[in-house]
């Protein structure tokens, strides 16, 4: 029996616990039963309170629910042990997140990561074949390490440690320090530089899938959606945004609003 631990309300925040720790969460637009729920998952960087106005822009345009929360480390959830494991998105992916929709009442909609979000809704999708997910949407994903990736990390943790990222990141995370190191350490150790992947699972992926990437992002290349294209054996759409680095949803928010609607209004009518 699951027992729901929210009472869902349009626009208010609440507290999900999940093997014991404590994650903040937000809810936008209609309750799961009344519409179907697009459930956001952060990049390695975000918080709950960093996807600002895009959930309840999400909700407004697509007429449907939006679920987003902190990962367990970031925003104003509890903290993580550090350091962190090397298969974290795979933790993330195959045990964290079914339980998160399990805690919050989901009954049908899509899943949208973006970056590690990404990354680990495409685990979550090929691990687990969950009829009530009906749609994938993977902005920026990454399924392996290439060169360019992560000589990007180093440059981002070098501003960290000496220029004022770790500043204006203090603002959303109790912790910077762990959320910061943990996420770019791990990317940059060197059993996971070159050697980490996550492509097997693509061959698993039964749903319809949308990959959007800004054609000039940083921290990865197109052969992440070239790969996915390949190897998904259900359908999979891109939309691939000129002029925009590695967050769409932030650079170009109609592009990526007028994709994400359009695609959803095919997929789960």
């Amino acid at each position: 029996m699951i027992v729901l631990q929210i009472d869902w309300s349009d626009g208010s925040t609440a507290h999900i616990t999940i093997d014991g720790a404590t994650l903040e969460c937000g809810m936008f637009g209609p309750a799961p039963g009344i519409a179907p729920t697009i459930v956001l998952l952060h990049e390695g960087l975000g918080a709950l309170s960093l996807w600002r106005s895009f959930p309840q822009k999400l909700s407004d345009r697509t007429g449907m629910g939006v679920f987003a929360w902190s990962r367990l480390g970031y925003g104003q959830s509890d903290l993580a042990p550090m350091p962190r494991p090397l298969d974290y998105m795979s933790i993330e992916g195959e045990r964290c997140l079914p339980e998160v929709l399990d805690a919050f009442g989901f009954q049908d909609g899509a899943i949208f990561g973006h970056s590690d979000g990404a990354t680990i809704a495409a685990i979550f999708a090929g691990a687990h074949h969950d009829l009530r997910v009906r749609a994938l949407i993977l902005m920026a994903p990454h399924f392996f390490t290439e060169p360019g990736g992560q000589t990007a990390i180093a440059v981002t943790r070098d501003a960290y440690l000496n220029g004022p990222l770790r500043e204006r990141l203090s603002k959303y995370h109790r912790d910077v320090d762990a959320t910061f190191l943990g996420w770019a350490d791990a990317w940059l150790d060197p059993a996971f530089s070159g050697v980490w992947s996550v492509e097997a699972g693509l061959s698993n992926i039964t749903v319809p899938t949308l990959a959007i990437q800004g054609a000039q992002d940083e921290y990865g290349t197109l052969a992440h959606i070239e790969a996915l294209a390949a190897q998904s054996p259900s359908p999979v759409e891109t939309a691939i945004i000129e002029n925009c680095r590695h967050s769409p949803h932030q650079e170009k928010p109609e592009e990526t609003l007028a994709a994400v609607s359009n695609f959803l209004s095919r997929t789960l009518r």
